[in-house]
């Protein structure tokens, strides 16, 4: 299936998507093209909202390249460190709750919930950019906020069960 689809249906199913990435083995270069995409996307869903700071800011205050460049080091280079961080953190966490998972499939949970998350994140940035702050970008920023920790919370209960019990014989 492909990765749009597989999005789509996250947001239906995400315990039945996460056991279909786990099921496909035990891929760091995936891992990583997922978590590079997801923060790609993120990115891309930010340009609407620094365009109209850029627009709105008084004269002399950073230009609109420079807020692109500031988000992109931001987006590109610190966080998948620190997506790597949390993902070890909460796998630590579920081992002390009773998680059997491995490091691998906690960092596909978070990786996946993110990208799985883009389209919110799009129309998050859209809102940002087009309506700016106010009630409509709390309530889509919520919304955005609701379902990536619901995504996540499921995938990563999937993600910590017994390890045998999610690659088929």
């Amino acid at each position: 299936m492909a990765v749009s689809s597989d999005i789509v249906a996250t947001w239906r199913r995400p315990r039945q998507v996460m056991r279909k990435l786990l099921s496909m083995g035990r891929r760091e270069d995936r891992a990583l093209a997922i978590l590079i995409a997801a923060c790609l996307l993120i990115f891309v869903a930010q340009w609407p909202r620094l365009s109209r700071e850029a627009f709105m800011a008084p004269e002399g205050a950073a230009p609109l390249d420079a807020r692109l460049a500031i988000t992109f080091f931001a987006m590109m280079m610190v966080w998948p460190i620190l997506a790597y961080a949390l993902a070890a953190v909460t796998h630590i966490l579920a081992r002390i709750a009773g998680g059997r998972g491995t490091w691998y499939s906690a960092r596909l949970a978070l990786f996946w919930s993110l990208l799985a998350t883009s389209p919110a994140w799009l129309l998050h940035g859209l809102v940002a950019g087009f309506i700016g702050p106010g009630p409509a970008e709390q309530v889509v920023g919520a919304l955005l906020l609701l379902g990536f920790l619901a995504i996540w919370g499921i995938s990563l209960r999937e993600a910590e069960r017994e390890p045998e019990a999610q690659v088929p014989a």
